[in-house]
């Protein structure tokens, strides 16, 4: 059978593959049926026989292997008002595998668990002091907060296939061995973290990634962001991501989107990274609280202590978001220069405070950017606010089954 699943034609030899060929065809075809579906639910057999070119044969045997893999579900008769036998309707299964974020802020741990459909159906976050703690303490803590959201998904029906943490930091893959390393969190003080050695279960070790990162695709999976745009949000420091065409750009070592170390007032403020002039002294929401004078303890949310002060009038609040807007509307305009992105996103706690700072940064960019057109609507704020890199963590595992679906069992955890 060919790859589209068609018969070869009358007097034509079928090409000689080997098993690992086939095996590879049907692997690409399980992803071509599982994608469809998760496109475009529901649909018939015959529907997805449609879309995809491939015989109906060939889909029923496909379907039949998803559904006994757990990840698709057929429902109701269609009532379509179609002459002859109605079809099943196809739909992802929302009580099967899941994957599960998690996430490591400056004064919060967080978790929530997607559905194949990308519904979250359990969320549960958590103050945490990780900035003043070992990293031992606080992944022993993550990993309680793990074993108890995953007890819920399971009472619910849910399989936790996969688990992904958002951390605020740099992160490498290792050469060989599983699961990734932790380079450095500087303002959780961890570095050089290799985390599938250190966390102490139960269950396996997490894959991590940066923050910044898994925002971003959440808003790409999820969120107002699409094709090339820029992802900028702000947590302790301030995190940036580049989506070129769809996919996330990493660089070459893992450090693009490093937005917060673009330069914007040579030899201005001193940085945390031993630069100065950086836009995260001026931008980030510790030099936000700093200028608004603002002193918020540990366990008390800082961002929504400044949206209180701003909705208040608060002319301190007012005017260190003023003076932030117009910093970040510097350094992206620079990054909008050399991307040239469709649209700049902004996540996070920035999303939060977009109220005071789209109009400073709006300006900012009017006036930097005159070598090409730019809407103001191109600068959009996300919903999924700070939600962004738990909710893409846990996307993660969701978009690879949609993907990859046949990836489930060979795994070994279908």
């Amino acid at each position: 059978m060919a790859a589209d699943g068609q018969q070869p034609a009358d007097g034509e030899r079928a090409p000689r593959r080997g098993p690992a060929s086939q095996q590879d065809m049907r692997r690409q075809n399980l992803a071509l049926v599982m994608r469809t579906v998760a496109a475009a639910h529901p649909l018939s057999r015959a529907d997805v026989a449609g879309r995809t070119g491939l015989t109906r044969t060939a889909v029923s045997s496909l379907v039949d292997e998803l559904i006994a893999g757990g990840l698709l579900v057929e429902g109701e008769l269609e009532r379509s008002g179609r002459v002859g036998r109605p079809g099943r309707a196809l739909v992802l299964n929302d009580s099967g595998p899941a994957g599960l974020g998690l996430e490591v802020g400056v004064e919060h741990l967080g978790a929530c668990v997607v559905d194949l459909r990308g519904d979250v159906r359990i969320e549960l976050h958590r103050a945490a002091p990780n900035a003043a703690r070992p990293a031992d303490r606080t992944l022993a803590e993550l990993a309680e907060l793990a074993a108890q959201i995953e007890a819920q998904a399971v009472a619910l029906g849910l399989r936790v296939v996969g688990r992904v943490l958002a951390v605020p930091g740099s992160v490498r893959v290792p050469v060989e061995g599983p699961g990734r390393y932790l380079e450095h969190a500087p303002n959780l003080g961890w570095h050089h973290l290799d985390l599938p050695a250190a966390w102490p279960g139960p269950g396996t070790a997490p894959a991590v990634e940066n923050e910044a990162n898994l925002g971003a695709m959440a808003e790409l999976w999820q969120g107002v962001g699409s094709g090339t745009f820029v992802h900028i949000s702000a947590g302790e420091g301030i995190g940036g991501a580049l989506v070129l065409d769809g996919r996330l750009f990493g660089g070459v070592q893992g450090f693009a989107g490093e937005l917060g170390h673009l330069t914007v007032r040579p030899d201005g403020r001193p940085c945390s990274c031993g630069a100065r002039g950086c836009l995260e002294p001026y931008a980030g929401l510790a030099a936000v609280l700093r200028s608004s004078n603002l002193t918020v303890r540990h366990d008390t949310d800082a961002v929504g202590e400044l949206v209180r002060c701003a909705e208040a009038g608060d002319p301190a609040v007012l005017r260190a978001l003023l003076h932030a807007g117009t910093a970040l509307g510097t350094a992206l305009a620079a990054t909008v220069h050399l991307i040239d992105p469709a649209t700049l996103v902004l996540g996070g706690a920035y999303a939060d405070l977009a109220r005071w700072l789209l109009p400073a940064m709006r300006t900012e960019l009017a006036a930097l950017i005159r070598v090409r057109p730019w809407p103001d609507d191109a600068l959009r704020a996300s919903p999924l606010a700070r939600r962004g890199p738990v909710l893409g963590a846990a996307l993660t595992t969701v978009q690879r089954l949609h993907a990859d679906p046949a990836a489930l069992w060979q795994s070994g955890t279908g």
